[in-house]
């Protein structure tokens, strides 16, 4: 089928989604499968999960056949599961022949493991041992995200010999910059740069322009290694294993997608989700990721409600001090969520570590105290306006400056020892650190009250 295009006035993808959803909603499914075949892999899968699940399977018939596989591993874990639902292994066979190992891998992950091993089984000897040696890794790890089709030469060959080699392999990557080189066990000694072997005399030998290899190991975490990339301003590195054997690299486009993967998994972490939730998943499923979370954020509520409760005898005689009370959590949570999401930024770029964490504490800690004392006079300003009680007015304000002193000070600590104790910050901290807010909020507010009114 020739491919429509859509009218020049829509560009951007919002504005295609819209109109792709406008021709679903008019069962205008010709015009939707010719569209798509104008459409990117990326595109594709953006489209796919803008659309609720029930609708899916009707647009993936519209995907074109050679483009299954890539548009399968851009999508999400959920929406790649929905779409994999029955489908036979010649089926999957067919989609995943012609992508990389490392797309595969993504693919066949989601699968049911006799599944898996079925579609591994229709592939030829070499295919099979490259897809086994990338699911070989951990989902996270550099050898999930690494291409291995690396160009590698010896370091005593001239370059003229190299340059020969490479017109006779034919097949190399238009935006190949670096040549890695190796010893006879296939060991990296480093990489020889595109323009040098073209710039010098040919008769000079590869040691000679040979630069120090800044190497990954395929082991390692991959958001971690791109960490490492982006510090040292490189366009790609090596991926070499724990002996040093060269096994692939990884390019300026990883480090892109693994840059957006880490930015994308802090956001939904710490809103107690997973980056492969699907956004427009079947509400059963939904609730049941959320489920735990919500359960978690009521015994921390219970927690805080148990402090009220010790003060049930200010709260009859002051009823002011029941209005007031929401301020006081709320200026708390505010500020330390402030200081909480700085901190699991900076813990995520890898700024923060070493004498740096004393200065970024004493830093908040000053924050807390100045931005505690303004607001604490304009809180009290408000509520002498409100309730004519000096009394009370003092209360509000010396709770107010506790409060946002402590959220600051909470807002580093609690990712710090979260990270300490080998927990993800972003998943939980944001529970912690409500929780810390409150606690101290209501115990300063509703002690100070029985101290300085009641008695």
């Amino acid at each position: 089928m020739a491919s429509e295009q859509f009218p020049e006035e829509i560009s951007t993808t919002e504005e295609k989604l819209l109109f792709i959803q406008t021709l679903v909603k008019e069962e205008q499914s010709n015009e939707v499968c010719s569209l798509f075949n104008s459409l990117t892999e990326n595109e594709l899968a953006h489209i796919l999960e803008s659309f609720a699940s029930e609708d899916r399977d009707k647009l993936w018939l519209c995907v074109p056949d050679n483009m299954r596989g890539e548009v399968l591993a851009e999508l999400n874990e959920d929406a790649r599961l929905g779409l994999l639902d029955g489908l036979e292994v010649a089926e999957l066979s067919e989609i995943t022949k012609d992508l990389d190992a490392q797309d595969t891998a993504e693919i066949l992950d989601s699968l049911d493991e006799h599944v898996e091993a079925n579609v591994i089984e229709q592939m030829d000897d070499s295919r099979r041992e490259e897809v086994q040696s990338v699911l070989a890794y951990d989902e996270d790890a550099v050898g999930r995200y690494m291409h291995t089709d690396t160009i590698s030469i010896r370091e005593d060959v001239k370059l003229e010999v190299v340059q020969r080699f490479l017109r006779m392999k034919g097949n190399i990557k238009q935006d190949t910059q670096e040549l890695m080189v190796v010893d006879a066990d296939n060991r990296l000694l480093g990489t020889l740069h595109v323009v040098d072997l073209i710039r010098n005399d040919q008769e000079h030998f590869v040691h000679e322009f040979m630069e120090p290899p800044q190497s990954v190991v395929d082991s390692m975490s991959a958001i971690e290694a791109a960490k490492q990339i982006r510090a040292k301003n490189l366009h790609f590195a090596p991926v070499v294993s724990e002996c040093g054997v060269l096994m692939g690299q990884l390019t300026a486009d990883d480090v892109l997608e693994l840059t957006l993967e880490e930015s994308g998994q802090t956001v939904m972490k710490m809103a107690g989700l997973d980056e492969d939730d699907d956004l427009f998943a079947p509400v059963k499923k939904s609730v049941n990721a959320r489920t735990i979370w919500l359960g978690i954020n009521l015994a921390t509520a219970f927690l805080a409600a148990a402090v009220i409760g010790q003060f049930e005898a200010v709260i009859a005689q002051v009823v002011a001090l029941a209005v007031l009370m929401p301020v006081v959590a709320s200026m708390g949570g505010i500020a330390g969520s402030q200081t909480l999401t700085l901190t699991i930024r900076g813990l995520a770029m890898g700024k923060i570590g070493g004498s740096n964490r004393t200065i970024l504490f004493k830093k908040e800690f000053w924050i807390g105290i100045i931005n505690g004392f303004v607001w604490a006079l304009i809180v009290a300003l408000i509520a002498q306006l409100w309730f004519a009680d000096i009394m009370i007015s003092i209360v509000i304000g010396l709770a107010i400056l506790i409060n946002m002193i402590a959220a600051s000070v909470a807002g580093v600590i609690v990712p710090l020892i979260l990270k300490r104790f080998g927990q993800d910050p972003a998943l939980s901290g944001a529970v912690i650190l409500t929780t810390v807010t409150d606690v101290v909020g209501f115990l300063s507010f509703l002690g100070l009250a029985t101290v300085l009114i009641l008695n």
